[in-house]
């Protein structure tokens, strides 16, 4: 009976994520804010739909009374930061918010199904970074010394970077986090410079194009990946990488600049290759996983194992061997979500990813300044070159980084990055529409004078009744605009 249950739930889970992707691409053919927050509410209760089947299934796999108390914490969660967001931030975007709830509902339903202890701890993780980011939109959004602490911001990602150089232990054959004592928490700080190092990039683009300045940002952002090639985290230093080109080509205009960067990182990948032994072991992995399917091999042919079982729709929770992959709750997730949930599953896992990066293009094309114009384009870029490191080292596309996919895989300096990285573009979505209100009451303010400096020319004056038209149509747009 449980058997029956089980697959039954599978379909109805995948039927779920169809139709929650679904929605993200049609709620912009709506053309009122009522229809689109009709959508964005079905959004939601798709979430709380999937949520209690997935947990409903893995309760009746395991019947320990832990998955339905996770539920419920979960369900509060997601109950909770859409209230919150909707009382202090009105203006935020609610399909950003939905999507970072979707995405953090699957990261915990797969890691219940790996690691239940590793599940609790990650939404603890969840809980801190939401609480932490609930200023950053009205940071971002009110201060305006932001854009004037580049130095500060480059001074402080390079002495982070190199913290991590001088402290941080070897761990899969790289530096990666700085311990708190033996046997306390670690500290991946490389997450959070991701995120200062884009304000400096964007700090540096914004004051000055000339061949000069960018040559000097060029020699800072090289500064920061060669710390962390020296440190062999080459797959964050291809991340920092990706920005850095981003930003110069969207500041500059210029496609020599990108073109040279180019070059210049296929011949450092070379260089990589054969300075560094565990990237060999890497590519010749990515090659032939089968070759030393016993050393280097294992990890990529386990992910192409666990995929392969799970077929478009999946074994379902608790009916595959997730377990089998190495690293399975960080680097591996993906090829977990495809074996349990199916391969459908996990392209709808990608489109909502890429949904959330079109958001934030779509943010950064409408905003006026360049300085948060080009926060939202590097943050976006970071977002998007994660997910396609992360997917395409689970099949084999690439070699494997040892990237996490974000909000899904479990990391707490991650997981806690990312949900500020997603805050910093919730108020820039704020921004955006105060730019926007700022304008349009420009222009209405401007029509009025012109209007009142042809009347008096004329001498022509209103009568009541035109009066209380005039006044009746400045109301109704300002009602719209602070809508």
């Amino acid at each position: 009976m449980i058997s029956i249950i089980v697959t039954l739930t599978k379909y109805m889970i995948l039927l779920l994520m169809l139709l929650y992707t679904f929605l993200c691409f049609t709620v912009f053919n709506k053309k009122t804010e009522k229809g689109r927050k009709k959508v964005l509410r079905k959004q939601i209760v798709l979430i709380m739909f999937f949520l209690m089947t997935a947990f409903f299934t893995m309760f009746l796999q395991t019947m320990e009374i832990q998955m339905i108390i996770l539920f419920g914490e979960i369900t509060a969660y997601v109950i909770g930061v859409q209230i919150l967001y909707r009382l202090v931030y009105k203006k935020a975007s609610i399909l950003l918010l939905n999507n970072m709830c979707m995405l953090m509902s699957v990261g915990i339903v797969i890691l219940s199904r790996l690691n239940f202890g590793l599940a609790q701890k990650q939404f603890l993780l969840i809980v801190a970074g939401t609480g932490m980011s609930l200023l950053v939109p009205v940071i971002v959004r009110k201060v305006k010394l932001l854009k004037d602490l580049t130095w500060v911001y480059g001074g402080a990602g390079i002495c982070l970077l190199a913290a991590v150089l001088l402290l941080a232990q070897v761990s899969g054959g790289a530096k990666l986090s700085v311990g708190m004592g033996e046997g306390g928490p670690t500290f991946q700080l490389s997450e959070l410079v991701k995120i200062i190092y884009v304000f400096f990039l964007a700090g540096m683009l914004t004051k000055d194009i000339t061949f000069r300045h960018v040559a000097i940002t060029t020699v800072a952002a090289a500064a920061h990946v060669l710390i962390l090639v020296v440190s062999k985290d080459l797959g964050t230093a291809v991340v920092f990488f990706t920005a850095y080109l981003v930003l110069v080509y969207v500041a500059t205009k210029n496609p020599v600049y990108p073109l040279a960067g180019l070059s210049g990182g296929a011949l450092a990948s070379v260089g990589a290759y054969y300075l560094f032994s565990h990237v060999r072991v890497r590519v010749q992995a990515w090659q032939d996983p089968f070759y030393d399917y016993k050393v280097g091999g294992y990890q990529i042919a386990q992910a192409l194992f666990a995929i392969c079982a799970g077929g478009w729709f999946g074994t379902g929770l608790f009916e595959g061997s997730p377990t089998a992959i190495p690293v399975a709750t960080q680097d591996f997730a993906f090829a977990a979500i495809c074996e349990e949930l199916g391969g459908i599953f996990a392209i709808c896992v990608i489109l909502v990813c890429m949904s959330c990066f079109l958001m934030i293009v779509n943010i950064s094309m409408r905003l006026s300044k360049k300085f948060y114009k080009l926060i939202a384009l590097g943050l976006g870029a970071e977002y998007a070159i994660q997910v396609f490191l992360t997917v395409g080292g689970n099949i084999k596309f690439i070699p494997m980084t040892g990237i996490t996919l974000p909000l899904v895989s479990y990391g707490g300096s991650s997981m806690i990055c990312s949900i500020m990285m997603f805050a910093i573009i919730q108020g820039l979505y704020i921004l955006r529409d105060d730019e926007y209100e700022q304008r349009e009451q420009e222009k209405a303010q401007s029509v009025r004078r012109r209007n009142d400096a042809v009347r008096k020319t004329r001498g022509y004056s209103l009568n009541e009744e035109e009066k209380s038209l005039e006044e009746k149509i400045t109301e109704q747009t300002e009602k719209s605009l602070n809508w």
